[in-house]
């Protein structure tokens, strides 16, 4: 859940090719609509999103039980954007496609959760 084109489709071609299964989003409202639509396995959230904030979107799944356990990546570059936000790893801009990849994969084997309640 990127607004950036280009770099949401960087992330899609690094996760696909890295065997992840990949719905991908270019802004909040979709990205609520789509975790309702299909429960992922884990999301890639960038904070600033367009329509639904990406700070939204983390609280609607932590409020939501059958989400709340979604293991969240979040990718940012804003200095501080992720402060006091309970997820389980944290990304700052500008991203890898190989550093997204280990995280991803890191996150999931872990088994972190995505929000704590």
């Amino acid at each position: 859940m990127e607004d950036d084109a280009d770099l949401r489709r960087m992330f899609r071609h690094a996760l696909t090719f890295a065997g992840f299964d990949v719905q991908e989003v270019g802004d909040g409202l979709a990205a609520l609509r789509a975790i309702e639509a299909d429960r992922p396995h884990g999301i890639v959230l960038d904070l600033g999103l367009p329509l639904v904030s990406g700070h939204t979107v983390l609280q609607d799944v932590a409020a939501q039980a059958h989400t709340r356990q979604i293991p969240v990546v979040v990718v940012t570059g804003q200095p501080g954007d992720h402060d006091g936000l309970e997820v389980a790893c944290v990304l700052r801009k500008p991203v890898s496609p190989d550093e997204l990849v280990i995280v991803v994969r890191r996150c999931l084997a872990s088994g972190a959760p995505g929000m704590r309640s």
